[in-house]
């Protein structure tokens, strides 16, 4: 048996901001080395950082310039690549199956295919949780994907150059936008939907006009915005959308959504015939039978603070999908994209651990180093955390300028894990050169 047959085989499963970040940190340590053959499996071949879906979506972000291939970076960084879905699992023979990859055309391009692992870490995400309402999956847009944000700006074009032509009289609710969900999602959609209408005004669509025309709710069961954050966050956050004519409507509970309207529990009609829902997330469903790992009621994949499955220690999950136990036992780890970035550097330890023969693994404890809003041009509002310098010193609250180089710097954070200084600063300064000659929007 040849040296590379006996390499420790790490399969990670989803190239999303954790996964991709994991791949690449153990390409470099142990791939580049030959301690260990790394594979990314993603069922798309390019990676774009999830919390920039809603800027897509509003056209305030041309994906196609910032978005990172995979195959390019696994060659860069020494782990290999493999286009596909997971389909299942087998524990006991320690293999994986990835289903078909078809065309758009529905035509099958790849076959299905199994491999061996020796570490397998699943990564995959999560997706909207529609609770069961009805309507909600036919008349509804959604935001997990890349493809579902290229999707909603397009229906936005669409619908705008439409009614610019229109001779009749609009019809009520047809530019009306309603986002199920005052998350940071949705919040930050709202905020980024009405720059990008004010643009599309001025770049010669003025028949429509966004402050008579077009209406912005943001529906939320809870009592206010932002309910996962600081009152105070959600606060000043509703000040600026009041400022911009967002309408916010909270404790309303959405019991259906119909072709123009979603209606709610005491009898109330918003029309909107785009609507868009954020009001919640589980992980895939895929997960739910994934060869008897456990899984809580959002299909989490349970998981010790070792990040290893509950009942496999050849498995680990992290991320949304995975449901990471807090020091107090009966909370778990909060969906945010520090998290994950946080789980990839302790997963990274502790898998050039295991191959390395080393048993004694890292604990994870989550750190909240803070939360920010980005509310477009208007304002990013947000706290950050005294632990972010390595020490307690209480909260800092932020707003304006410092806040939104503060926003700006966690996707950098992500961009360095994965390109490295030099390659963030140079397409850093390159953007700064060429921002005056690139339209403010993507108009196709």
């Amino acid at each position: 048996m040849n040296a590379a047959s006996q390499a420790h085989r790490i399969f990670v499963i989803g190239g999303g901001a954790g996964g991709f970040e994991l791949v690449t940190k153990l390409g470099r340590r142990l791939g580049g080395r030959g301690l260990a053959e790394v594979v990314l499996v993603d069922m798309k071949p390019s990676h774009i950082w999830k919390p920039l879906l809603h800027e897509i979506a509003a056209g305030t972000m041309n994906a196609h310039e910032d978005e990172l291939n995979y195959l390019y970076y696994a060659s860069e960084n020494h782990f290999k690549f493999r286009l596909g879905a997971l389909e299942s699992i087998d524990r006991r023979n320690k293999t994986l199956t990835v289903s078909p990859s078809l065309d758009d055309r529905g035509v099958e391009f790849i076959p299905r295919r199994t491999f061996a692992y020796d570490t397998l870490v699943v990564c995959i995400g999560s997706i909207a949780n529609d609770f069961g309402v009805p309507g909600v999956r036919e008349h509804c847009a959604f935001l997990d994907t890349r493809d579902q944000a290229d999707q909603f700006h397009r229906d936005l074009l669409r619908d705008m150059y439409a009614a610019n032509v229109q001779t009749g009289p609009l019809r009520e609710g047809q530019l009306h936008i309603a986002i199920a969900g005052a998350g940071a999602t949705g919040v930050e959609l709202a905020a980024e939907l009405h720059a990008a209408l004010f643009t599309m005004k001025a770049y010669g669509l003025d028949k429509v006009d966004p402050e008579r025309d077009v209406k912005i709710y943001l529906i939320d069961s809870a009592d206010r915005i932002l309910p996962g954050l600081l009152p105070e966050i959600s606060e000043r956050t509703a000040r600026v959308l009041a400022r911009i004519d967002v309408q916010i409507i909270t404790g309303e509970r959405i019991t259906e959504a119909t072709p123009a309207a979603f209606l709610t529990q005491t009898g109330r009609v918003i029309p909107a015939e785009t609507k868009v829902w954020a009001a919640g997330i589980k992980a895939p469903d895929l997960l739910r039978d994934l060869d008897g790992l456990e899984v809580n009621g959002a299909n989490q994949l349970l998981v010790r603070p070792t990040l290893q499955s509950t009942v496999d220690d050849d498995i680990f999950a992290f991320g949304d999908c995975a449901a990471c136990p807090m020091p107090d036992g009966r909370t778990i780890v909060p969906p945010r994209a520090q998290a994950a970035h946080q789980q990839a550097d302790l997963l990274a330890t502790a898998i050039e651990k295991r191959v390395r023969g080393n048993a004694n693994l890292p604990l994870y404890v989550y750190k909240d180093f803070g939360s920010l809003i980005n509310l477009s041009h208007q304002s990013t509002i947000g706290n950050l955390m005294g632990n972010l310098m390595g020490r307690q010193t209480g909260m800092v609250f932020m707003e304006g300028f410092f806040a939104r180089m503060a926003y700006l710097s966690l996707y950098k954070m992500h961009l360095l894990a994965i390109q490295g200084w030099w390659r963030v600063a140079l397409t850093t300064l390159a953007n700064l050169l060429t921002r005056g000659i690139k339209p403010r929007l993507k108009l196709h």
